[in-house]
């Protein structure tokens, strides 16, 4: 588990859940905000689902560095990350009006993931930099995260 011991693991794991939960229940007003008039880093990729074959959308952070574009989820393997390591492949729209085609490398443990994990706190807004900052730690064990090239 990298260094988090289990108890501190399982609060920021129902911590991320809780966070999930609630921008899952605001979802409809977050995505009337990012097409009218955007939000932040959010951007919309949509995969391919592994198991139905039909397009899933979902809305993420476009964490860029050194020239790079990023996504990941902070709390492990979820359904479009699961479906992103499937496909390998998918869209990306940091504006509603310009989908990008790009394939997608998930990130082994190392440097590159640690840096784009470390920008991720720097690049989320308030309040959720403040999140990303306090569970550094588990998100450096458990944090799923792809690195975007254009196709």
């Amino acid at each position: 588990m990298g260094g988090v011991t289990p108890r501190r693991s399982r609060a920021w794991d129902l911590t991320f859940r809780a966070a999930y939960a609630f921008i899952r229940l605001t979802d409809p007003l977050l995505r009337w905000t990012w097409f009218s008039v955007g939000l932040g880093i959010t951007s919309r990729l949509t995969v391919r689902g592994r198991r139905t074959g039909r397009e899933r959308s979902v809305l993420v952070g476009l964490i860029r560095v050194n020239r790079t574009w990023y996504v990941g989820h902070p709390n492990g393997e979820v359904a479009w990350t699961a479906n992103l390591r499937g496909a390998g492949m998918a869209r990306i729209a940091p504006r509603p009006e310009a989908p990008i085609e790009v394939s997608a490398k998930p990130l082994p443990i190392g440097p590159e993931r640690d840096a784009v994990i470390l920008a991720t706190a720097e690049q989320q807004p308030f309040p959720a930099n403040l999140l990303y900052r306090g569970a550094r730690r588990h998100i450096l064990s458990e944090g799923r995260y792809f690195r975007l090239e254009l196709r």
